[in-house]
């Protein structure tokens, strides 16, 4: 886990933009368009996108939520966990209203289109998330802060 601002910000970078390739190959490729064009052309304005929802509002919003049900405080898995759950929930709420609005042209029954697109971008999102990039993100981190706390011992 992050222990300063500075290690906040490489964690959440590292997993915002992971978070935000994997959906984009994701949802890129449910509709059958998926090319590096196409990714490329979208990568920088999802991060964007999903760094301010992440840092401002969902992420927030999420530990605080995390910290007040009743789970074991000491036991870091259950921490994750939680954390993990309630972020992947806010991020696909924000995210997939971005993805609408990314669409060439919006669909006629928008309201049905946002939840079927919340739907499939939920059941891709959580298992990326505690699968792949949670834990390529914490390592990560852990080797930065074992490179900095070794150099500066």
């Amino acid at each position: 886990m992050p222990r300063n601002k500075k290690e906040g910000i490489i964690f959440g970078v590292t997993m915002c933009f992971l978070m935000v390739c994997g959906m984009s190959a994701y949802n890129l490729a449910l509709v059958g368009k998926l090319s590096f064009a196409k990714f490329a052309v979208g990568l920088i304005p999802g991060f964007i996108v999903a760094f301010f929802f992440d840092t401002v509002i969902v992420g927030p919003v999420a530990k605080k939520i995390a910290f007040k049900l009743p789970i074991d405080k000491n036991n870091k898995l259950q921490i994750i966990l939680a954390i993990s759950l309630l972020m992947v929930t806010g991020m696909v709420t924000f995210m997939s209203i971005f993805g609408l609005l990314m669409r060439p042209e919006i669909p006629q029954n928008i309201v049905s289109a946002y939840f079927i697109g919340w739907g499939m971008n939920f059941i891709a999102a959580l298992p990326l998330q505690l699968i792949i990039v949670g834990p390529v993100s914490r390592l990560k981190l852990q080797m930065w802060q074992r490179y900095f706390d070794s150099r500066y011992k």
